[in-house]
């Protein structure tokens, strides 16, 4: 289907897929990126901007810690920024549950367009959420530090970020409390003394991802352990 285009000069490439390959997501973590590599090849204008979208949420919303597939295929998503010249919009806050095309496209356009401005039009501006970047465990507390928190983290609610799990060497998450301190994340229960592992907004459909930058930009949803 796509084919047909690549005689035509192109800026760029947008693309919004995922949901029939959420069964297989360590695959797709390998296809995308060769997606990518493919199409600029086939182009030939060098590195051009790829802009993708994570999936938003889905199906029933998970009240309790669990595994799921969805999660999984965003994490695969995420993977795929380590390819130059890329750019993910995170649609996880513009979910519906019974509908797995949601009606929200307006806010997916103007997060890619912003995507767009920087990477096709080099524009000096912040276009992405905060991105999990690495972990620090002291006691029972984990500190998490992310990169792209724009002017600061805040959460869109006005409440304590939400959708937060710890785990201790078991891996069996339970909720976390969780804290904005500058531009990290505190996380603990006071049930799990050694916490290992983090998660953050791990489900099909979470109830309140409410983590974003002061420029109204989600955070990606992430976990710790592997």
């Amino acid at each position: 289907m796509v084919a047909p285009l690549i005689n035509y000069t192109v800026k760029g490439f947008l693309w919004y897929q995922g949901e029939a390959n959420t069964n297989r997501a360590e695959e797709y973590a390998k296809l995308q990126p060769a997606q990518i590599i493919d199409w600029r090849n086939k182009w030939k204008q060098g590195d051009l901007p790829f802009l993708y979208v994570q999936l938003p949420g889905f199906m029933d919303y998970n009240y309790l810690p669990s595994e799921s597939q969805w999660a999984g295929l965003r994490e695969s998503q995420l993977k795929s920024l380590s390819v130059p010249n890329t750019a993910m919009v995170v649609a996880i806050d513009l979910g519906e549950w019974n509908d797995i095309h949601p009606d929200n496209k307006t806010t997916v356009g103007e997060r890619l367009a912003l995507a767009a401005e920087k990477l096709a039009y080099s524009e000096n501006i912040i276009y992405s959420g905060p991105l999990y970047e690495l972990s620090d465990i002291e006691g029972n507390k984990i500190t998490i530090s992310f990169r792209s928190v724009g002017s600061g983290l805040m959460t869109n609610d006005g409440e304590e970020p939400g959708e937060f799990a710890i785990a201790g060497a078991d891996k069996k998450f339970v909720w976390a409390k969780a804290k904005i301190d500058g531009d990290k994340i505190i996380v603990w229960n006071d049930n799990v003394p050694n916490p290992m592992y983090v998660r953050y907004a791990w489900a099909d459909d979470p109830v309140n991802p409410n983590l974003f930058n002061k420029e109204g930009l989600p955070a990606s949803p992430f976990r710790t352990d592997k």
